[in-house]
């Protein structure tokens, strides 16, 4: 019996030095920006380096279809609640398996934000927000030309200038007291953020 238990000791102990300790929390990259802004380019660029990409609207696309054609316009927040939802859910399991998280999503508002970024530090999570500042002429650039793939790709959502327009009235950018980084077109920038705060 003192043998068992023993055996049972050194099982576990061989078990735990299998497991390294996780030298750092995970992060939790949450992107804040309108459509055309980036966050999916961006948020790519964390996946090559090991984050998981969580992405809504693709998981809209996957459930629903073709915004504006295989459901209303009207129906996207509807819709959107369920799929926000358990994006929430999967978020949370990824981060505190210690996963590294991007979340590709506009959050708009600062509650919105708040909300999302109390989820992760709950997690066990470092978080940050990255701001993409986008002009409007650059948008309307952008997205004028992703239009005409919007029957396939789900993150080329089709949007008129007037819908972009009116989304502006509509978001609220991170202000000083709301920590974020600013993200000024280059990567590294965001890179280096993570790894001081890693």
């Amino acid at each position: 019996m003192a043998d068992g238990i023993r055996g049972s000791r050194v099982s576990g102990a061989d078990q735990v030095q299998k497991t390294p300790a996780p030298s750092r929390r995970p992060f939790c990259v949450f992107m804040v920006g309108l459509p055309g802004s980036g966050k999916t380019t961006l948020s790519r660029v964390l996946t090559d380096r090991g984050f998981v990409r969580l992405c809504p609207d693709e998981e809209m696309f996957r459930r629903h279809g073709v915004y504006g054609v295989d459901f209303p316009r009207g129906l996207f927040p509807t819709l959107e609640r369920p799929v926000l939802e358990d994006t929430a859910v999967e978020l949370r399991a990824h981060l505190k398996a210690g996963h590294d998280v991007v979340v590709d999503h506009g959050f708009w508002t600062p509650e919105d934000r708040a909300k999302w970024r109390s989820l992760a530090i709950e997690a066990g999570a470092t978080s940050l927000l990255v701001y993409l500042a986008v002009s409007h002429d650059e948008l309307w650039e952008r997205v004028s030309k992703r239009n005409e793939f919007h029957a396939n790709d789900p993150n080329a959502i089709y949007f008129s200038e007037s819908d972009l327009q009116r989304y502006r009235t509509r978001f609220f950018p991170p202000e000083a007291e709301e920590s974020h980084v600013l993200y000024d077109g280059n990567p590294a920038t965001v890179l280096g953020t993570l790894e001081g705060l890693g």
